[in-house]
């Protein structure tokens, strides 16, 4: 009886998950991973960090080698690329390290090729100094630049997530840091008022931030880049990060016949499958779906890639599971401040005609008498008359981010305002004020329900 053969294209979070699922699940099934990189199984989102110095080494980042998998009987094929995939006659097209190029033919197939970071097509974008910081490789690009370039000015294009944490890593490696971003305020995951807030804070850090501006191309000579050129000025850097976003990885899927999304995010339903029997997709090159909006719904983060790599592996089995989806929870750092948000925001909301009730409060983490009790902002949203809770924002320093997930909880399980009120949440004076900060925000905003 022929094996059942497995390919998995990608070896990171999404990737990985699933074939250690597989394996466990199914001792027989041949497991073959192809990755173009040089590394499988890392934490991304610990890049910054390594950038920074506060990882000491790029090997800490790293889960599990190759020989590890290989120990469990699943073969990692390294700087091996996958540049077509053939649903009808069930084969991929793998590009290897020295360009020979070969087909491999499977009986089922993930496709966990990640996200990559996004970079409109404009004059010098390839030139030396130029990154995305989306994977383990690029990292070490951006680490081995500073340590042998050693630059002294940095501009970052885009105030997203990345943006944020690699402004932090430049900023404690002694560099000059400039941001420029298309909208006013940075963070277009959070509501404009909270923008704010960010960017007040982050420029009180030392960076220097240029709002509504658009990249038009970068200046660059025979050593690298030398300036990134806006619709309003041209500023000096050494060295670019691009931090614009991440767009699904999924070119090679064009003649596939497999469906994306307008993004390029490959559709799935919520057991990872494709529109093709045999294929399932997971991780940043996959939709999702959210559990506010009832939408479809992309997103780039580790705990999504984990998770949905989870489902995948266990259907590609044989067995049921099902990711219901998210609420776009995520969180950030940068020096002593936490970003933190969930569920929707304002001019989502609006988009949906939702109609529904916002307030914004400012209030202490810890109670107000104990030492080094910080300032901790926190937007809640609710539907108007119901009082079901839409979204959440906050923004503050030690122990402000976490709280984010007393909000994501209650908008799984669709809980009202009241019910937020209601929970028993814990206190003691180092930790909280007798009313933790999220329910503070929610006792205000009950107060303004249409039907209170």
């Amino acid at each position: 009886m022929k094996t059942e053969k497995i390919i998995v294209i990608g070896g990171d979070a999404a990737g990985m998950t699933a074939a250690s699922k597989i394996r466990r699940e199914n001792k027989k099934v041949e497991i073959i991973v192809f990755e173009k990189s040089n590394y499988v199984s890392y934490s991304a989102c610990g890049i910054p960090y390594f950038i920074s110095g506060k990882v000491t080494s790029y090997e800490e980042l790293i889960v599990r080698t190759p020989e590890d998998f290989l120990q469990r009987n699943i073969q990692v094929k390294l700087k091996h690329e996958v540049i077509e995939v053939d649903t009808t006659q069930n084969r991929v097209l793998v590009r290897k390290s020295d360009k020979t190029q070969y087909w491999e033919t499977y009986d089922k197939l993930l496709i966990a090729t990640g996200g990559k970071a996004f970079c409109p097509d404009v004059e010098n974008r390839d030139a030396d100094g130029i990154f995305g910081v989306s994977t383990l490789s690029s990292g070490l690009k951006v680490h081995n630049f500073i340590e042998e370039k050693k630059p002294k000015t940095a501009v970052i294009v885009g105030g997203g997530y990345i943006g944020l944490e690699m402004a932090e890593a430049l900023l404690i490696k002694g560099l000059k840091v400039s941001l420029i971003n298309k909208s006013k305020e940075i963070m277009n995951t959070l509501d404009p008022d909270m923008g704010l807030i960010v960017r007040k804070t982050i420029e009180n850090l030392g960076v220097k931030i240029y709002g509504e501006e658009s990249l038009l191309h970068f200046t660059a000579n025979k050593n690298g880049v030398t300036g990134v050129v806006t619709d309003k000025r041209t500023l000096k850097a050494d060295l670019v990060i691009l931090g614009m976003g991440t767009s699904p990885n999924t070119a090679f899927l064009k003649n596939s016949k497999i469906k994306l999304a307008e993004n390029g995010a490959v559709i799935v339903a919520k057991t990872q499958r494709t529109n093709i029997r045999n294929v399932w997709a997971a991780g940043d090159c996959a939709t999702t779906f959210h559990l506010v909006s009832n939408q479809k719904f992309y997103i780039a983060l580790g705990t999504v890639a984990n998770k949905s790599g989870l489902v995948a592996g266990k259907n590609m089995v044989g067995n049921k599971a099902v990711f219901p989806g998210v609420t776009g929870t995520a969180v950030c750092k940068i020096c002593s401040y936490e970003v933190a948000r969930t569920g929707l925001q304002e001019k989502e909301l609006k988009n949906l005609n939702i109609s529904y009730v916002t307030t914004m409060i400012t209030t202490k983490s810890r109670a107000g008498y104990y030492p080094d009790a910080k300032n901790i902002y926190v937007k809640l949203i609710a539907e108007n008359k119901t009082g079901r809770i839409l979204g959440g924002q906050i923004i503050g320093e030690e122990g402000a981010a976490k709280r984010i997930d007393v909000i994501a909880v209650a908008l799984t399980k669709k809980l009202s305002l009241r019910e937020l009120i209601d929970m028993d949440l814990s206190y003691a004076p180092p930790f909280s004020p007798v009313w933790d900060p999220v329910q503070t925000a929610a006792r205000k905003l009950i107060t303004l329900l249409s039907n209170s």
